[in-house]
């Protein structure tokens, strides 16, 4: 069993935000494999399901991913290695890919939540959103819609952290990272 998670905020606000990139590439996902819609509201999120991949919308609000996570976890009893989570990093360039085991949260509220309701095993899926100019811009900058010529590479970007994501089914991360990291955009 696998679980991906993807974060974000909802509601149509929120939609199209820097933050919301790790939603839609659970939307990819869900699109490709034709996952069903198996939500409870005990979940706290959006789950979807096909076969023994399960695809994950908290909507709790970025701060309180980790309810969510932990909610679906029990029920289903996946081990924390088998829980993929997707989210946006302004530490990397616009368009990078990085995958990473464990670590900090770098100051992301979702990783900070899902850390203390699960751990810090889960392998995650880092997707670069490009960084503000000063530290303090950092919350309105990540809750803002891409800029219209950031906006044209958006599909391909979403599209390939979505065949990353696939291949983590099933081939080992070594191998994943060679054919699927990227340092931005252009690479």
């Amino acid at each position: 069993m696998k679980l991906f998670v993807g974060l974000g905020n909802p509601g149509p606000r929120y939609a199209s935000t820097r933050h919301n990139i790790g939603w839609r590439v659970i939307d990819r996902l869900v699109s490709d494999t034709g996952a069903r819609n198996i939500s409870k509201s005990t979940f706290e999120g959006e789950l979807y399901r096909h076969g023994n991949l399960f695809f994950l919308k908290p909507t709790t609000y970025m701060n309180h991913s980790g309810r969510s996570v932990q909610a679906v976890k029990q029920f289903f009893k996946i081990d924390t290695e088998d829980i993929i989570v997707i989210h946006d990093d302004i530490d990397l360039p616009l368009g990078a890919i990085r995958f990473k085991r464990g670590g900090g949260h770098g100051g992301h509220n979702g990783l900070r939540s899902i850390d203390a309701a699960i751990g810090r095993d889960y392998l995650r899926v880092r997707i670069g959103v490009g960084k503000p100019e000063y530290k303090s811009q950092v919350a309105d900058y990540v809750l803002h819609d891409f800029a219209s010529e950031e906006t044209e590479h958006l599909d391909a970007l979403i599209t390939h952290a979505a065949e990353a994501c696939k291949a983590l089914i099933d081939t080992p991360l070594d191998e994943v990272r060679t054919r699927y990291s990227r340092k931005g955009l252009t690479d």
